[in-house]
């Protein structure tokens, strides 16, 4: 059972994102509003995670569910970026199942309870 749904403005084809705890925004609508995408993870208890500063400045004013995980490192490679993910993606899931925020960064994570 799903329980993060990765945003379109991320690379779809990461090996971390390639299991059944994720699913992918283009396979439930891939022409979906940010409400419509906020009311689907609300509805099915999953974690969005996006570049979009939008869900990052709503979930701020609500309660979980949704959570979100905002990646916030800026443009980089992508074997760069998958490389920086992957090492990274434990601590951000960990972080992620106590706290509505986790914002990614290139040299720190930042959460916001």
């Amino acid at each position: 059972m799903p329980k993060y749904l990765i945003n379109l403005n991320l690379p779809s084809r990461f090996s971390i994102w390639n299991t059944e705890e994720y699913i992918l925004q283009k396979d439930i609508n891939d022409e979906s509003t940010d409400e419509q995408i906020w009311q689907y993870a609300l509805q099915n208890n999953l974690t969005i995670i996006t570049k979009d500063s939008d869900f990052a400045t709503k979930i701020i004013l609500k309660n979980p569910p949704p959570r979100v995980i905002h990646i916030r490192i800026g443009n980089m490679k992508m074997n760069e970026f998958h490389q920086y993910i992957t090492s990274i993606w434990a601590d951000v899931l960990l972080q992620s199942a106590n706290y509505k925020l986790i914002r990614v960064f290139r040299n720190r994570l930042e959460v916001i309870a």
